[in-house]
């Protein structure tokens, strides 16, 4: 439940939000979806969180950061580490989960309702601390997906769950073609 007068902030796990869209077969208009959360309240931020890999010359998650960086987004990235596990498979390790909590318990005094995008379960302390300072908090996942995105534990936590896929008409167009599809999050590992 949201309320007009409130301030809102957004924290969008880039990563996670990206697999949890695509589990679902679509993909996230950002520019709707600031749409939407902006109808819902007073949006004073909307942060997403991403990695990049630092030897690209062209990443192709970079059109997407550079977009939201001028549209209204703030754009919280890091260097994504790139090593090579014990079968020799090449990986990339980014994950962005102390600098999104951290942001969002510096927020929290200035806002009355943060909207989290990501099921991941390491969330769940952080959205009890904020609980206690009298902020709300909404988390955006699915558990339509096999196996469901949200972990059970946020999903209990939070005061409001909304299904992302019942948010596709509102925020989402029809994924492309694989061979169209940037790799953006689907080669970086989360902890």
């Amino acid at each position: 439940m949201f309320y007009r007068d409130e301030r809102l902030a957004l924290f969008i796990d880039g990563a996670n939000l990206y697999a949890a869209a695509k589990s679902l077969g679509f993909e996230i208009d950002y520019k709707l979806l600031r749409k939407e959360f902006m109808s819902r309240g007073k949006m004073l931020r909307a942060f997403y969180y991403t990695a990049l890999l630092e030897n690209d010359e062209f990443s192709p998650i970079r059109p997407l950061v550079d977009w939201l960086n001028y549209n209204g987004f703030t754009m919280v990235t890091k260097t994504a580490k790139e090593f090579t596990d014990s079968q020799g498979r090449r990986k990339i390790k980014g994950n962005m989960d102390i600098e999104l909590a951290v942001n969002a318990m510096e927020l929290a005094p200035h806002v009355d309702h943060i909207v989290l995008f990501s099921g991941d379960g390491d969330f769940r302390p952080m959205i009890e601390a904020i609980q206690r300072q009298g902020v709300r908090v909404s988390v955006v996942s699915t558990i339509r997906s096999q196996p469901p995105m949200i972990a059970d534990e946020l999903r209990r936590q939070c005061d409001n769950f909304i299904e992302l896929d019942a948010l596709r008409d509102a925020i989402g167009r029809p994924s492309r073609e694989p061979s169209e599809m940037p790799p953006q999050a689907e080669n970086i590992q989360q902890d």
